[in-house]
């Protein structure tokens, strides 16, 4: 069982990073908000995995922390969340945000996310609240997850740049439509920006 890798940052395509540690070069999945928290490409870093194993592949999702792969574990518990879900719920909205939808029976904040329905928004509310609780009790999760904010016509997929496209990607790759995706990602396009400004400020507005 892979349970963290520590060692030089080769490749940085959101959501997806490329690590060597001992000569591997080990491709990972993070959510967003871990994403957020990677140093620069060849710098070393470390990120806790959570290591899935199919009968067509065998995936490594990575975390900033213990806490937020806590939370992800328990996410793909509720029944119809896989990993991709979890994924894309952890980069469409920070843990602290999850919470508060969770506390609060806010279904309408979940339902925004690709993928969830207004029956899996119900789920993850029900399943969540006590799971929620387990976690905060064991010291390992709810109390200390990260709390960073995450906060079409055929021109809307005309990308001009670089930073763009990855951009795109990441969105499309969490589940967001091409067409909504790229409109947004126009929309909050500023020159001189980073790939992960434009994702972080996409999701902010696709959550609002």
């Amino acid at each position: 069982m892979i349970g963290r890798i520590r060692g030089l940052l080769l490749e940085k395509q959101p959501p997806d990073i490329l690590i060597e540690a001992g000569g591997v070069g080990y491709e990972v999945q993070l959510p967003m908000t871990s994403f957020y928290q990677l140093p620069e490409v060849g710098q070393e870093a470390i990120v806790y995995i959570h290591f899935v194993v199919r009968e067509d592949a065998q995936l490594l999702f990575g975390f900033a922390d213990k806490s937020e792969r806590a939370l992800f574990r328990e996410l793909i518990k509720v029944n119809g969340v896989g990993p991709k879900l979890a994924l894309t719920i952890l980069s469409g909205m920070s843990a602290s945000q999850f919470i508060t939808c969770v506390s609060q029976d806010d279904y309408t904040g979940l339902v925004k996310l690709p993928g969830v329905g207004k029956k899996t928004a119900e789920r993850l509310i029900i399943e969540m609240r006590d799971r929620l609780k387990k976690l905060s009790e064991q010291g390992d999760g709810a109390a200390h997850l990260p709390s960073m904010q995450v906060d079409g016509d055929s021109q809307s997929l005309i990308l001009t740049s670089d930073v763009k496209e990855d951009a795109l990607s990441a969105l499309v790759a969490l589940g967001y439509k091409p067409v909504h995706a790229a409109k947004v990602v126009n929309s909050v396009f500023r020159e001189g920006v980073s790939s992960e400004d434009v994702i972080r400020d996409a999701l902010r507005s696709l959550a609002s």
